[in-house]
């Protein structure tokens, strides 16, 4: 993957190109997203799993340490 400091170095030109194809790529895919209503649907569920059992929820700040722990 390319550092975004090296794709800032890019003239503006060239880096507006590039956010283009990303826009273009992103449309063409665009099927492989989840359907908008499955997507609430999960929420939902997730949401009711939690009001069932608040317990089940990891706190914010034990997630962040988490994903910082893994990319160490």
């Amino acid at each position: 993957m390319i550092a975004l400091a090296e794709l800032k170095k890019l003239p503006i030109e060239e880096r507006l190109q590039l956010v283009e194809e990303l826009r273009n790529s992103i449309a063409e895919d665009r099927a492989a997203l989840p359907d908008p209503q499955e997507l609430v649907e999960e929420l939902e569920r997730r949401d009711a799993l939690f009001l069932s059992d608040p317990s089940s929820a990891i706190p914010w700040e034990v997630v962040k340490e988490q994903l910082r722990s893994s990319r160490a």
